[in-house]
């Protein structure tokens, strides 16, 4: 391999959602602020979060998954990965990359496997409690894992050798919630609830709360501000269930200010995806968190474990996420400020503010190790 120029960059490969986005975002943005070249690779959906990434370079790959049932499905699948396989190749053959970087999700993959193929640097990072389909296939063949959790279910004990816990890369806005005390609780102030179910909402929790507020106490219920996000075709029921019980509430499909309505939240009732439990804890707010029932091998649960574990959560699974028990756990939680704060607390301990950053010292580091090995190479 040739030596590397200082124009050489790292590159990013990421599945086109949120939780293999935000992570990948918050570390282009880091890479970005230390002058470093930043492209990011990824599919159709990813491509719709370019104004996320400041100065950033975007590449769409080719992508396909091969656990679809069926042999056809399967093999169109397959013969996707190996089409996008041969387009990285040709695009890193281009660039040249100091590092490469998978943050999981299918769509990582053709980019990672041309990676290993050219035996470039690269290493993966692994944002849930559970090690991600994708990631699990190229782990012993990268260099670096970076966790966010201890030994995450489906890690083999010969990698952890090679794994470094970074945390999960959050984005700015949050971080800047970081130092926002948890907002004060007096019988005469409101009582701040937040839902929200990820970037495709939660059907469950637009049947659900609305039910269990209208079951409430009066003298609790009249406290509550309600912000809940949902998706558009529940945005009118759940309006009108709340409009109907004279309870003050915002509804939408999507704020994009959610970091700074996570701050004002005395209790947050959400999924927990690895990407919102990360922000919970650098913010430091309480939360109901109910897990994604149809999540690939149970990693909601698994993320959820930890901030539980630590006092800073109380987990709900779906199945048991009903009207009637919502209702208790609220007025339980409302007539107890102490746990709440307490609680608050604990998820805050869990934070890690600081992961982009120390994720960005793992680039840099790989980075510069492998460069010298290849120049001396080359003048071997």
């Amino acid at each position: 391999m040739a030596a590397l120029s200082q124009d050489s960059p790292i590159i990013i490969a990421a599945g086109g959602t949120g939780g293999h986005l935000f992570p990948a975002q918050a570390l282009a943005v880091e890479l970005r602020r230390r002058a470093r070249r930043v492209v990011l690779v990824t599919d159709d959906r990813g491509l719709k979060w370019h104004d996320q990434f400041p100065d950033t370079e975007f590449h769409r790959t080719i992508s396909g998954t091969v656990t679809q049932s069926g042999v056809l499905a399967r093999s169109i699948g397959l013969a996707k990965l190996v089409l996008g396989t041969v387009q990285a190749l040709y695009l890193l053959f281009l660039k040249r990359p100091r590092v490469v970087i998978g943050f999981g999700g299918y769509p990582s993959l053709p980019t990672m496997f041309a990676a290993i193929l050219r035996r470039d640097p690269t290493f993966v990072h692994e944002q849930n409690g559970v090690m991600g389909r994708a990631n699990r296939l190229i782990a012993s063949r990268v260099d670096q894992i970076a966790l966010t959790f201890p030994d995450p279910i489906g890690l083999k004990p010969s990698l952890r050798e090679k794994s470094e816990i970074t945390g999960n890369p959050v984005r700015e806005s949050v971080v800047d919630m970081r130092d926002v005390p948890y907002p004060h609780m007096a019988p005469e102030d409101p009582f701040n609830l937040l839902i929200f179910g990820g970037s495709q909402g939660a059907k469950v929790f637009s049947d659900v709360v609305p039910k269990a507020v209208a079951a409430l106490p009066s003298d609790v219920r009249d406290t509550f501000r309600i912000t809940q996000q949902c998706r558009e075709e529940e945005k009118s029921q759940v309006e009108t269930a709340y409009r109907a019980m004279n309870v003050r509430a915002t509804v939408r499909p999507f704020f994009d200010d959610l970091p700074r309505r996570m701050a004002e939240a005395h209790l947050v009732v959400c999924r927990s995806g690895a990407s919102t439990v990360c922000e919970l804890s650098v913010i430091g707010r309480p939360a109901l968190l109910v897990p994604l029932p149809g999540a690939i091998d149970g990693d909601q649960s698994a993320n959820a474990a930890t901030l539980v574990k630590a006092g800073g959560a109380w987990l709900i699974q779906e199945s048991d996420f009903t009207a009637d028990d919502l209702t208790e756990k609220l007025v339980q939680l409302y007539r107890a400020p102490e746990r709440l704060q307490t609680a608050a607390g604990a998820a805050r301990a869990q934070g890690r503010p600081d992961a982009a950053k120390q994720l960005a010292d793992t680039v840099e580091r790989l980075a510069n190790y492998t460069t010298a090995t290849h120049v001396a190479k080359g003048a071997a």
